[in-house]
Parts: C-alpha cells; structure tokens; sequence
C-alpha cells in the first residue's frame, strides 16, 4: 500500500492497483467532455492516455517517470517524459489538459500550474481537474511517498511540493490563473472542475502527435 504523507499530517492512500488497470466507469464523464487534441498531465500508467485514444482522440500522456511512459506506451498509447513546465509537443494548440488523481498538485503551485495549463491550450481550451471534496480548501506545502514493504516495514521517499484544492477554493485558484470554472461535478463520489480561458474553444486544433522515440525514457 502507497500513502501521500503530508508536512500537516494528513494521510491518504493512493489508488496506485486502479491507476495500473483500465479506466474506471467515473472517469466517463471527463472523456465524454474531451472533443479535440488532449494532454494527459501526469499521466502516470496511461489509462485515461488509452481510454482517450480508444474514444478516438489525439492523446498524448506526458509524466516525469520513464518508467509511467513506458508502461503508457506498452497500453498502445503515446507518452513523453517530460516536466510539464518544459517545453511540450503542440505548445498552445491543446484543446483539453487534463489533471486528474490530484495531479493539480504538481509542483506545489495549483496557480503557476493552471497558468501552465492554460498556455498549453492558448488560453482556447479547458484544463479538466479532479478535485478534493468541499471541505478541504486549499493546502500547500511539503509531502512524500510512504510504502509498505512486503515485510511489514513502512518506508518514506523524498520531500516533494505538493498541493490540494477542494471543489470551493478551485473558484480562487482558477481566477488568479487566468481562468473560469465552467463547472464543478460529482461522479460516483469524486470531484471535478471544468476550467476555460476566456477565448472561444475549437475543438479543431491540428496537433502532431509525436512517435516514440527510438531511445529508452525519452
């Protein structure tokens, strides 16, 4: 079992097994609202990357660990190694960015994310997240991996910047990024947002999905 271990004190669990099956059935509704090119943030294993692909969208799944790309790849969708602050492949021609198992909490600032985000998509898109529940609002600050070991042991990696925001702070966060909430929803008991910049979306973008590259953890 895999926990998030705040600097608070906080504890969750990580559905790390569902992130390596397929899409689970509340994930639907994210897919459904995906009508053009799509950027999967954080894309870890590469379910919603395949689901994506499989509803016959562009989709490219992008995550800092080689070894998330490889498994996305091995699904039959495509994936980069990349840091989504460094330069991405159809840089402001994204229709959607999606961030969802709490991948808003990339790199401890959900503003400097979303503005990320949004400039992926040319500020014409929608940056779909998944949020916490009412209630928890927003936190930043340190976190790290916990594991148990096969003998029992309870072990801990690294210090991290992590974030969370809840389905009210989400209105805070979103202005101060650039964007709207469109809307916020349920789905089998799990939060989302829809956010937009202010330009029309077009669900027309031409965007180049790149190939694998031919080296290992690209």
């Amino acid at each position: 079992m895999y926990w998030l271990v705040r600097s608070d004190g906080r504890r969750s669990a990580l559905a790390v097994r569902r992130w390596h099956g397929p899409a689970e059935p509340e994930l639907a509704p994210i897919v459904a609202r995906c009508t053009g090119p799509t950027l999967d943030v954080g894309c870890g294993p590469g379910r919603l990357t395949r689901a994506l692909a499989d509803a016959g969208l562009a989709a490219v799944g992008v995550d800092v660990s080689g070894h998330a790309v490889r498994l996305t790849r091995a699904r039959g969708a495509v994936a980069v190694r990349r840091d989504v602050f460094s330069p991405l492949p159809g840089e402001g021609r994204w229709a959607h960015v999606l961030l969802m198992d709490g991948n808003i909490g990339i790199g401890g600032d959900p503003v400097a994310l979303l503005r990320r985000c949004r400039s992926l998509t040319g500020g014409s898109g929608s940056v779909l997240v998944e949020l916490e529940a009412p209630g928890h609002g927003l936190w930043q600050g340190e976190a790290r991996l916990a594991f148990r070991t096969v003998g029992g042991e309870v072990r801990h990696g690294p210090v991290f910047r992590w974030a969370h925001v809840d389905a009210v702070a989400v209105h805070g966060v979103a202005a101060a990024a650039g964007l709207v909430v469109r809307d916020v929803f349920r789905s089998a008991g799990r939060w989302f947002g829809e956010l937009a910049g202010s330009k029309t979306i077009s669900s027309a973008c031409a965007i180049e999905i790149p190939a694998p590259p031919v080296q290992d953890g690209d």
